[in-house]
């Protein structure tokens, strides 16, 4: 069967994942992450993407982002791919693929899942027990929303500005969302609606979303469809 094409929608959140080859590291140290995040910095400018969340791991990074154009974002991930591999191999002596295949993706309701989407990708290195908390991990979004640094790679989306009235007021809210969590069905959905590139959301948003494309959105019924026997 052949496979279906990613879903990129302008003016839709995309939680994107991309992986390391048989889950190798794609980044060994400090200078590979910096230059990741010159590459995205530099490329989502020039493909008009609003980065909302990040959170780059050893072996794979995830992206919260929002396109403006119909094919900003493979575009983009295309042009960061390739820079990328060729960075990383001259730099560390290798060749060949660094990438698992493309890039996973999916749409997610703004409303239902967006700030949580945000929580799942800053909480990634807690869960993978890399570090106790998401403060301590230098190569996400967390230290800008909850008011540690700068980062020029993020544009804050609408929802999350809609936390508080005031920038401390929006840092300690979000601080706050983190420390809670998510339910484990919210990461389970987040997780597996990306890799499988359903989209993420309620009925009523998928309805909506359908008259946006013609590529099936959700899983179809499993088994064979039962044909009408004829008298």
């Amino acid at each position: 069967m052949a496979r279906q094409p990613r879903l990129c929608l302008p003016g839709f959140a995309h939680h994107v994942i991309q992986r390391g080859n048989n889950r190798q590291a794609i980044f060994k140290d400090k200078a590979d992450f910096e230059f990741m995040l010159q590459l995205l910095l530099e490329y989502c400018r020039s493909f008009k993407l609003d980065v909302h969340a990040y959170v780059l791991m050893d072996n794979h990074f995830h992206l919260l982002l929002t396109p403006h154009t119909d094919n900003g974002l493979p575009q983009m991930m295309q042009a960061v791919g390739r820079r990328y591999v060729q960075y990383f191999n001259r730099r560390h002596g290798r060749t060949g693929t660094l990438w698992e295949g493309r890039y996973r993706s999916t749409v997610v309701q703004t409303e239902r899942y967006l700030l949580a989407c945000m929580v799942y990708i800053d909480l990634n290195p807690v869960r993978a027990g890399m570090v106790g908390q998401a403060a301590d991990w230098p190569w996400s979004s967390y230290g800008s929303h909850a008011g540690m640094r700068q980062d020029r790679l993020l544009t804050p989306h609408a929802l999350y500005w809609s936390l508080g009235n005031t920038p401390f007021a929006r840092e300690a809210a979000y601080a706050d969302l983190v420390q809670t969590g998510l339910a484990a069905d919210q990461q389970t959905a987040l997780t597996q609606t990306t890799l499988s590139g359903w989209a993420l959301g309620d009925d009523a948003f998928v309805a909506s979303l359908q008259t946006h494309t013609p590529r099936r959105l959700v899983p179809g019924r499993p088994g064979r469809p039962i044909q009408a026997k004829s008298d």
